[in-house]
């Protein structure tokens, strides 16, 4: 065999050079590729049907290489929305082809592409594979015509080799933590975040470049429970037996019959809901018999809202309960015998005249899914996606932001905490709010207002109820000034029909007009009309800025709750209608782009302040989020979800999948948003009100380990004193942790700095610092709250234990009692009331800072540094004016700080940088905490030692009675 060597590098070509050269490899074949700026091109022999003709390789950097497929060669992708626009390939590389395949190489991997299949494989540049398309080439691109346009449906698929573990994806909110073999929807909708980036625990990541709906796993279409043999409760009859009952009587029945499915999904199926039937007061219970044509794991994919059970074979899978509009996901395996009768049960309590329930089915796994990972997509031009690699999990990560931006660093009051409800009434209501919290001293940073402040018929006016709010710019003044406290406000992409905005939006045709066309009433008063602007639309994005610059920004309001942000115009219509309601947007078909809204809005929002205020650091916070997020210092809460602790349980994977999809900062409603009965009507008491305590508190303390530290929700009030009594264990616990997210400032803004900087990640799944660990790869209660804290949430009712994985080839230190316990081990860890299970990783150096209520009260001049020893040790304490843009050029400071364990050493090396107002003189205070000396966090205990601290690299060691 002869082989044919090109070399290129990029910078003796022009990039614009597309396709200039054919370069004919001198082998029997004459097979050929075209040689770009930054890749190759080539053209399939013998494409299998329905496959690609033409592949297309580039050279992104030397870890990054993109993959374009397609049945043409133009790759007529339009403009990437998640690409950073201001990213500059910058690679150099060398193209080699054999007989069989042609290769791209930079300095660090390895990409061929066979000539005869169009397979794609990823090498190291010492030739291990790290990640290959499916044998064959594993593309599927089906013609289809979209809003008159020639578009395809898209699938890629990988091998993916046992042991292999799948991490990001967004914020799916099914409890899965590891995605291997399972199966993950990609569609934004309240409380479920779709982000088309995919981590392996192989240190890679897959970037897929596309905006229409999109499916992680098998691909194939759901089913309803039809498809499998159903016999009712008798055992004899077809269909399973349906019946509608009073909720408290199970005597009382309204109507029983057979059904062959559970398909309440949408508003247009509960038309199908037995008339006379009162869903308010009423259950539905199914039971009966399945039988399966096949022996295996099958699949069951549940939503619902109401109260809703399921049992197979007498075994409870499912008790879950969420407020009636919004219904939540969940999904199971179970074992079935081919022509065995398996006994299944669903009871539903639907609560409300709007609740849903559905239940989908899918037999086992296909034998050719099984070892394979599969992205789908139902609209595109091509298949495109970018293959990341690393050496670890921050690298790929950092590759990521490579792509689409990097991490802004968020203002610093945004770390501290905010309080928030559904919601303030009046401008005195938040003062009175604000004023009990610096009377308490219980610190505070951001007061938010949600929705409706506006008149009751001007929703998207910008303005607020001047009866209510008589005096906006005043209130928000005083926030500032006599209180020390920000101002966050709800803003929402809708419009009623008729205001003076909507009028001036309709007239440049900046508006979604088929909400209108349907003349579809909302939930508020009597019912008005809306719609929502085009986001894609960049001129609608700089009026929408406009509205808000003019009519909100000019008050004083320091951020954006950018709220319904899927968009949400209708909630719990069929996919289908969403697609109608968001058509058609300015980049193309809502088919195409209908994940990818909130960037869009996201990118208005931030572009218009750094126009309007250059200098004032931007926060967004947005019900919904997607790849390149983190550019327009956007962060992102969880959505409406329900509180109970089985729902907070989900919540811990949730947030660490979505920040292992690239996305730094998350949050969620501490408490939960909307509540049970039990709760709300028409306050909790007895049992209830404990209860109601103790969740709010464990949250609480989640909280104050999440990147953000926010409490939201509906009735009974979130504040904490609007909890419990100051003499009650869940205020002591909440104010305890409330006070040490205060005292962690210096550690969490450095570790937001170095978010910011060098692509660190805030909020980190196990995988990320354990990955050789293989205990920690399907662990999605425990997280890593930057380099040194091990977070374990209590999320069961009276617990007083919880199970802990301590990862191994570090001690840990219990960040209490300063106890040590070696790694790799599983233990029983004490879960009083007051506290949550937090250990420190053997080797870390801890700053906290003084006593503070807001972050901007006082300097960090007096810094305890707690060092765990054990092992050698490094941190990096970062600091800039917190609230401007000056970091970006090159205003900030960095005090590295190590610990040597060999000779018992303490270094604080020389400041790095500087910036105004910087502090010249601290006080750096030394507490030594050691396997033989179990030391407490007592901040009230006099430290080991002290260094005053000019700058200047001062080192001390530790004294021999450690």
């Amino acid at each position: 065999m002869t082989t044919a060597r090109i070399k290129l590098r990029m910078n003796f070509l022009p990039f614009a050079v597309l396709a200039l050269i054919l370069l004919f490899c001198s082998c029997t074949q004459h097979t050929t590729f075209i040689r770009q700026g930054d890749g190759i091109t080539v053209e399939i022999k013998d494409p299998a049907p329905g496959s690609a003709k033409w592949v297309r390789l580039q050279a992104v950097s030397p870890k990054i290489i993109r993959v374009t497929a397609s049945n043409d060669n133009k790759f007529t992708a339009g403009k990437s929305l998640m690409i950073d626009s201001t990213f500059h390939v910058a690679a150099e590389w060398s193209a080699e082809q054999t007989d069989k395949e042609a290769l791209v190489k930079t300095s660090e991997l390895v990409a061929s592409v066979s000539f005869t299949t169009g397979e794609v494989i990823f090498k190291d540049k010492n030739g291990n594979i790290i990640l290959q398309e499916k044998t064959g080439g594993g593309k599927k691109i089906t013609p289809v015509i979209i809003d008159d346009k020639p578009l395809y449906r898209i699938s890629q698929q990988f091998e993916s080799p046992a042991g292999e573990a799948f991490y990001g994806l967004g914020q799916p909110q099914t409890g899965q933590i590891n995605y291997k073999d399972e199966d993950v929807d990609l569609t934004q909708y309240n409380s479920i975040v779709a982000v088309p980036f995919l981590l392996s625990n192989r240190n890679y990541g897959l970037l897929w470049d596309n905006y229409s709906i999109t499916h992680f796993g098998d691909n194939r279409e759901k089913q309803q429970l039809s498809a499998l043999q159903l016999t009712g409760k008798g055992g004899t009859s077809e269909g399973l037996t349906a019946t509608y009952s009073d909720r408290t009587d199970s005597t009382h029945i309204y109507m029983q019959r057979q059904e062959d499915k559970i398909d309440y999904s949408f508003l247009p199926s509960l038309k199908n809901i037995p008339a006379g039937f009162p869903m308010e007061k009423g259950k539905v219970t199914w039971e009966g018999f399945i039988t399966a044509d096949t022996t295996g794991e099958h699949k069951f994919y549940l939503s619902a809202s109401g109260y809703l059970k399921f049992w197979l074979d007498g075994k409870l899978l499912l008790d879950k309960w969420r407020e009636g509009w919004n219904p939540g996901p969940s999904q199971f395996r179970y074992m079935l015998s081919k022509g065995q009768k398996h006994a299944i049960k669903v009871e539903w309590i639907p609560e409300s005249t709007q609740a849903f329930a559905s239940l989908q089915w899918l037999s086992p796994t296909p034998p050719a899914l099984h070892n394979k990972m599969t992205l789908s997509s139902e609209a595109a031009e091509n298949i495109d996606y970018y293959f990341i690699c690393g050496a670890n999990a921050d690298e790929v990560i950092g590759g990521y932001r490579q792509l689409t931006g990097k991490a802004t660093l968020l203002p610093q009051w945004a770390l501290g905490f905010w309080q928030s409800r559904e919601r303030y009434k009046t401008e005195q209501e938040i003062e009175n709010v604000v004023a009990e919290f610096r009377k308490r001293k219980i610190g505070l940073d951001n007061i938010v207002l949600d929705w409706s402040y506006w008149k009751e018929d001007a929703w998207g006016s910008q303005q607020f109820d001047r009866a209510r709010f008589p005096d906006a710019a005043g209130m928000i003044g005083r926030l500032h000034e006599r209180y020390n406290t920000r101002f966050m406000i709800s803003v929402w992409p809708k419009f009623y029909e008729g205001i003076e905005n909507y009028k001036i939006f309709d007239k440049q045709n900046w508006l979604y007009k088929q909400n209108i066309k349907d003349q579809q009433r909302d939930w508020i008063g009597k019912g008005y009309i809306s719609t929502f602007y085009d986001a894609f639309n960049p001129t609608a994005r700089m009026g929408f800025w406009k509205l808000l610059d003019s009519s909100l920004f000019i008050k004083g309001v320091d951020a954006w709750w950018l709220d319904a942000t899927e968009p949400d115009i209708l909630s719990n219509a069929t996919i289908e209608k969403r697609k109608q309601l968001m058509q058609p947007t300015a980049s193309g078909s809502s088919t195409q782009y209908f994940n990818g809204y909130p960037l869009q809005n996201a990118k208005g929002i931030y572009e218009g302040q750094r126009s309007s205020r250059p200098n004032q650091r931007v926060f967004i916070l947005t019900r919904s989020a997607y790849a390149g997020m983190q550019r327009y210092a956007a962060a992102t809460w969880s959505g409406d979800i329900a509180a109970r602790f089985d729902e907070m349980e989900r919540q811990i994977p949730a947030g660490i999948n979505f920040s292992l999809s690239g996305l730094p900062y998350w949050t969620n409603d501490i408490g939960g948003f909307f509540v049970e009965d039990k709760y709300d009507k028409p306050h909790p008491n007895g049992n209830a009100l404990e209860e109601w305590r103790e969740l709010n508190t464990r949250w609480y303390q989640f909280g104050a380990f999440c990147p953000l530290f926010r409490s939201h929700g509906q009735y009974p009030y979130r504040e904490i004193f609007n909890i419990a009594p100051d003499d009650h264990p869940a205020y002591k616990s909440m104010l305890y942790y409330n006070q040490l997210r205060y005292r962690l400032m210096p550690y969490i803004y450095s570790v937001a700095g170095n978010t910011c900087h060098n692509n660190y990640t805030m909020m980190r799944g196990l995988i990320m610092d354990f990955g050789t660990d293989a205990n920690v790869k399907n662990i999605g209660d425990q997280y890593m709250f930057g380099p040194s804290f091990l977070v374990n949430p209590v999320y069961t009712y009276k617990a007083t234990f919880r199970p802990v994985y301590l990862p191994a080839g570090q001690g840990w230190y219990n960040l209490y009692t300063g106890e040590y316990t070696t790694g790799g081990q599983h233990i029983t860890a004490v879960a009083s009331y007051e506290r949550m299970p937090v250990f420190v990783k053997e080797g870390s150096i801890i700053p906290f800072g003084p006593q503070i209520e807001f972050t901007g009260e006082k300097p960090a001049d007096d810094i305890t540094l707690y060092v765990y020893t054990g092992k050698d040790g490094s941190f990096t304490l970062y600091e800039d004016e917190g609230v401007n843009y000056n970091y970006e050029k090159g205003k900030y400071s960095n005090i590295p700080i190590t610990y040597n364990e060999a000779n018992k050493t303490l270094t604080i090396g020389k400041r790095e940088g500087d910036f105004k107002d910087m502090l010249k003189n601290r006080l750096f205070r030394i507490v030594w905490v050691t396997k033989s000396k179990s030391t407490a966090l007592d901040f009230s205990s006099p430290s080991d030692t002290a260094i005053a601290y000019n700058g200047n690299e001062q080192t001390v060691t530790m004294n021999g009675k450690f």
